[in-house]
């Protein structure tokens, strides 16, 4: 095989969005394995994800360079989780901000680490950079599918696509880096908390109306830590994998949500036609009017349910020994997370 697996030494481990969901529980997996974790976090953000655990805590913004800098400086190993998740349709602010912390933020953290001499860096990239089939985006997708980008509702996919870029510009100059694609994020340690999240509360509290039937990829948090781990540890330099755990129809989760939680699923699925049009309709008055709103009902969220997207995983399968585990247990300690947290009243 060619560009085979490196040695990668094991030492001081820095995790950057070490307090974002991905990252919180990327940190607990490190820390269960024995690894000597620094985090950098962002001062003024939500940081509970890290609180009481036995890390080195350093503080900045992605977007600063000499925190950065310092944030990797004597690391051997790098994890590069932080970004700004976004399927709103944004305001210019806004997108400036997408791109400053996703794509000038990810060349920081690739620049100062090449120059500290990182022995390797694991990037974590979205399933939304990978391509689909135009014909049948149901279709299971691999990384080697091109990213289409002429999707007007998915700024963040681009500033994505951008940061892997970021990557292999550094990987380039000599950087030892591999990505780790997520897939929908599932599970505990989700303090913001993240868009499904808030859908498993909305619904714990009997406040979740409607939805759009389809479905998507969702990856467990344990999953994903693992996936994470074993391609800063297997993967080849410079290549793309894929960490899923399987793909849940809006109705099965749903359905899981009413079991864990105990509540009937009065929700009412809606023709994604419909929600669609509504959808465009509201992005311009809520982007316009109420640009600090969180937007449940976006084109972006409609787009990606009704696609109804696989992925392929048996990329990380055959190089990363990575095998997938249950979604439903999951699911269930998400929601006593919620309900330990005091997140559902």
């Amino acid at each position: 095989m060619p560009n085979a697996p490196r040695s990668v030494p094991q030492g001081k481990t820095l995790v950057t969005g070490a307090a974002g969901h991905v990252g919180a529980n990327l940190v607990r997996k490190l820390l269960d394995d024995g690894i000597d974790v620094r985090v950098l976090v962002h001062p003024q953000h939500n940081n509970r994800g890290v609180e009481g655990l036995p890390v080195e805590r350093m503080e900045g913004d992605l977007r600063d360079v000499e925190a950065v800098r310092r944030a990797v400086s004597g690391c051997v190993r790098v994890y590069h989780t932080g970004a700004k998740v976004s399927v709103n349709a944004p305001t210019p602010a806004q997108s400036r901000e997408l791109w400053e912390i996703n794509v000038l933020g990810t060349q920081n953290v690739m620049q100062q680490s090449l120059r500290a001499g990182v022995a390797r860096v694991c990037l974590t990239s979205s399933f939304s950079t990978v391509g689909y089939h135009a014909d049948d985006p149901s279709r299971p997708c691999a990384e080697d599918l091109p990213f289409y980008p002429f999707i007007e509702w998915m700024p963040y996919s681009r500033t994505k696509v951008l940061a892997e870029v970021e990557a292999f510009k550094a990987i380039a100059d000599g950087l030892d880096a591999v990505i780790a694609i997520s897939t929908g994020v599932c599970g505990p340690h989700d303090y913001l908390p993240s868009r499904t999240g808030k859908v498993l509360i909305d619904f714990a509290r009997g406040k979740f109306r409607a939805y759009i039937p389809g479905g998507y990829e969702a990856v467990t948090v344990d999953d994903l830590a693992r996936g994470h781990v074993l391609a800063m540890e297997r993967g080849r330099t410079g290549q793309r994998y894929t960490i899923s755990t399987r793909y849940v129809a809006m109705d099965e989760m749903l359905a899981l949500f009413a079991e864990v939680t105990g509540r009937r699923n009065r929700a009412r699925a809606l023709p994604p036609r419909l929600m669609a049009g509504i959808a465009r309709a509201l992005a311009g008055p809520m982007t316009t009017f109420f640009p600090g709103v969180p937007q449940q009902l976006t084109p972006g969220a409609v787009l990606v349910l009704s696609m109804q997207r696989r992925a392929d995983i048996s990329k990380a399968r055959t190089e990363l020994g990575y095998e997938p585990g249950a979604l439903e247990p999951t699911v269930r300690a998400w929601y006593e997370f919620f309900a330990s947290a005091g997140m559902v009243k």
